[in-house]
């Protein structure tokens, strides 16, 4: 084990991301917060996209890569282009062992990892390099703990521990879905949004005030909506549009193209209004930094911390859709005065304010008190 001084002073991290923006910015935030901003890499894990696989996020990634390559074996289909064309390197859990042991034999490495999909290239590093990698696991895994130094869960990941969704859980399942350990925190930092801010600014900042983020996510199994939610939405926002100075739309890749393609119909031609449509710069930082207030739909986790850390005031709709753990966590933060319901009878110029949520200096802290305990720390 490396011990003491220099020698157990981690340098640089390792994020290992599955894709989709809310996982791996909880990753690159907790290791900004650590002091690593700039000396982190990024790998990612893929599933193949198109076809049949939008039926098949349930099989074990590795299960479901064999079985695409025999259905593209079958079509003829380039396997070459599968998964994600974003220029981020595939995560191969042996080739990232042997450079912790071989590169930083005399300094640890730091691996961050959010998502179910990254639990088992992020478990088979740190068991191929036990004592070169110190593993930080986001989001609960469910099972075999010990596999990771530090898993950092989000609240709402122990809701199955609640008695009102132990009865809607089927005791068989129980093992699978419900975690067994105390749960820990994890969220945007400020240096990001301050560098974001400062390179839109000339951008964002001429903008006629209030200005009226608005955040579209996509449907979920336990949130589901469609061009309905779009059309309330779009009633909502004209109402409200004589408060705001301007309104900045950003929709996400989960978005459905019915709902997107309603909203640009709607608000395409209004000066007021600009939407982002996921081509070119993602203005999403900016936006934290710059946005007098925000309005979210209730699918996304990530889009909803990422504002609440802000401190400005934060509207949802389509709460009245989600069910499971997604409705416990919009509880949560209604009754902590975090949020507050979209109506369409708002004055965007009348502001309020909450105690924000700081989950990521807070998850950073209990990263560096547990390489403390080890013997190792950061080195800034």
């Amino acid at each position: 084990m490396v011990q003491g001084g220099t020698r157990g002073a981690i340098r640089r991290a390792i994020v290992i991301g599955n894709g989709f923006a809310g996982a791996e910015n909880q990753s690159i935030g907790l290791v900004r917060a650590l002091g690593l901003s700039g000396r982190h890499s990024l790998y990612r894990v893929t599933r193949p996209r198109g076809g049949i696989n939008r039926w098949l996020p349930w099989l074990p990634l590795s299960l479901h890569k064999k079985v695409d390559y025999v259905i593209s074996g079958i079509r003829g289909r380039n396997k070459d282009c599968l998964g994600l064309s974003s220029g981020v390197v595939e995560a191969d859990a042996k080739q990232i062992a042997n450079m912790a042991r071989q590169t930083f034999a005399k300094r640890p490495l730091l691996v961050v990892a959010s998502g179910r999909d990254t639990i088992p290239v992020a478990s088979t590093i740190k068991r191929l390099a036990p004592e070169n990698v110190f593993l930080v696991q986001i989001q609960h895994p469910r099972s075999h703990l010990n596999r990771f130094d530090l898993v950092i869960a989000p609240r709402h990941d122990y809701y199955p521990l609640t008695p009102h969704a132990q009865k809607q859980i089927p005791w068989f399942l129980q093992r699978w879905i419900t975690p067994c350990e105390p749960p820990g925190k994890n969220v945007a930092d400020s240096a990001a949004l301050r560098s974001a801010a400062s390179s839109w600014h000339a951008e964002l900042a001429p903008l006629p005030k209030p200005l009226l983020v608005v955040n579209i996510g996509g449907p979920s199994g336990n949130c589901s909506y469609g061009v309905d939610l779009a059309k309330q939405l779009a009633a909502m926002l004209q109402n409200v549009l004589w408060s705001c100075g301007s309104v900045r739309i950003s929709i996400s890749r989960r978005t459905p193209e019915k709902v997107s393609k309603l909203l640009i119909r709607e608000f395409s031609n209004n000066p007021k209004i600009y939407i982002w449509d996921g081509k070119g710069r993602n203005p999403h930082l900016a936006h934290l930094a710059l946005a007098d207030a925000f309005v979210i739909t209730a699918d996304s986790v990530s889009m909803l911390s990422e504002a609440c850390s802000t401190g400005k005031p934060v509207y949802v709709i389509g709460v009245e859709r989600c069910t499971w753990k997604f409705a416990d966590f919009q509880n949560r933060l209604e009754e902590r005065g975090v949020v507050r319901p979209f109506t369409g009878k708002e004055d965007m110029s009348m502001c309020w304010s909450y105690v924000p949520l700081n989950d990521t200096a807070e998850a950073a802290s209990q990263v560096n008190k547990v390489l403390a305990e080890r013997g190792w720390s950061i080195l800034a």
